[in-house]
């Protein structure tokens, strides 16, 4: 049984969330279609110079879904396969992953579709260059704040920021975040996501009242979120039974080296023959017995085709959507106490916030404080969530949507309407 392709698409995924934590909320017509519709959608088209001087004409996107809150925020993406579909799901999640967490921001997205793989550091700079100043009013540090997604970077921030900078005639650090630490960026950015996930993790083994030395944990994805997980995890005293990636999957019951793992991974480019785990097969990785599974790879990865053979206890979400909006009540049904997404993975955007805040005071914190203020930030928020589930007598996911549509809502009610 596989998963149909309406069950793929972002949209419709974020889009049912909303219909059934709104519904729940008995929220008032009249705000869910403000709430369901972008407050503003930009696309640019932007010719470029290539490398051996044909020109070619690229497609970007920036959609603010909510700035009831705050600028709006959220990454960019380059990607061949970016659509505005997309990119509206991404921003509308950007606004409930903010709330979800209570910090002032509203949720945005963009996009430019293209492949970097194939792209020169000098064409993919065109690109952004040109995709700033065609943006120039839509973005600022009161306006909608930019950070890296799937395809962008430190660098690519590097160059938003001083497009920018140099269009208003002074160096803006706080137009974007998950800059360069010499250009204002934050310390503890880099491992902010995977350590968001090790916080509410560890929140939910102390409920489940289970020893962080005897949690089994899978992890799917070994980038930026899975492998900092993954490190942060096995520090912590987990065992990381599993690493899954898209090449392969490597087991070992006592535990991996996660150390060790990523070394192999940069000697030979893949964490396959690991010498310190047995290669097992991918798919069948994803669903051993387990205490934690962290999807922090794509999404769409549990589906309603797939979810009754997930063998696991919790359900961190690491990656934005690796559930299906139909799986739910698979696991629901199956008992797995999911941490969703927006809650998850919020730790990026949390020090992103905090990144801000030092770029506007120009005063910026050691990474001690770093960690200090995300772990009291994603504990509360965890806590705010399985309470809101309890009262509510609602799932997590459903818990986390309700709580963040509620106060954007109330947001909206106490500002109202501007005629």
């Amino acid at each position: 049984m596989s998963a149909h392709d309406d069950e793929l698409n972002p949209l419709q995924a974020a889009e049912a969330r909303f219909d059934l934590a709104a519904e729940a909320l008995d929220l008032d017509a009249g705000i869910a279609k403000i709430l369901r519709t972008p407050s503003r959608e930009v696309t640019v088209y932007i010719p470029v110079e290539l490398d051996d001087g044909r020109i070619e004409v690229f497609t970007g996107y920036r959609v603010q879904h909510s700035i009831a809150r705050g600028p709006a925020k959220g990454g960019i993406r380059y990607a061949p396969d970016v659509t505005l579909d997309e990119v509206r799901a991404l921003a509308s999640w950007m606004t409930w992953k903010c709330a979800v967490v209570n910090i002032p921001y509203g949720g945005g997205k963009g996009g430019v579709i293209c492949d970097p793989a194939i792209l020169s550091q000098r064409e993919l700079e065109r690109i952004t260059r040109r995709y700033t100043a065609e943006m120039m009013d839509v973005i600022g540090p009161e306006l909608d704040v930019p950070a890296p997604d799937m395809g962008t970077n430190q660098q690519t921030m590097a160059w938003i920021m001083d497009t920018y900078s140099m269009h208003k005639r002074h160096t803006v650090t706080a137009v974007v975040t998950g800059k360069p630490l010499d250009l204002g960026g934050s310390r503890g950015r880099t491992e902010a996501t995977g350590r968001g996930c090790l916080f509410v993790t560890l929140e939910a083994l102390k409920k489940f009242g289970i020893e962080r030395e005897q949690a089994r944990v899978v992890v799917q994805g070994f980038g930026n979120v899975g492998g900092q997980a993954a490190r942060l995890m096995a520090q912590a005293g987990m065992k990381v039974v599993s690493v899954i990636e898209w090449d392969g999957a490597v087991y070992n019951a006592g535990g991996l080296d996660i150390e060790k793992l990523m070394a192999h991974r940069v000697e030979t480019g893949s964490i396959v023959d690991f010498p310190g785990g047995e290669n097992i097969d991918k798919e069948e990785a994803l669903y051993l017995e387990c205490d934690v599974l962290v999807p922090a790879a794509k999404e769409n990865v549990i589906t309603s085709g797939n979810a009754h053979r997930i063998r696991a206890r919790i359900l961190t979400e690491g990656a934005n959507g690796p559930t299906t909006a139909p799986a739910d009540p698979v696991l629901k049904e199956k008992g797995v106490f999911v941490i969703p997404d927006i809650l998850a993975n919020a730790g990026g955007v949390t020090v992103s916030y905090f990144e801000w805040v030092q770029d506007r005071q120009g005063y910026f914190w050691n990474e001690q404080l770093v960690n200090d203020r995300l772990e009291e930030m994603m504990v509360a928020s965890f806590r705010d969530v399985v309470s809101y589930a309890g009262k509510h007598g609602v799932d997590n996911r459903t818990a986390a949507y309700m709580l963040a549509i509620d106060r954007v809502a109330f947001t909206i009610k106490l500002r109202g309407l501007y005629a």
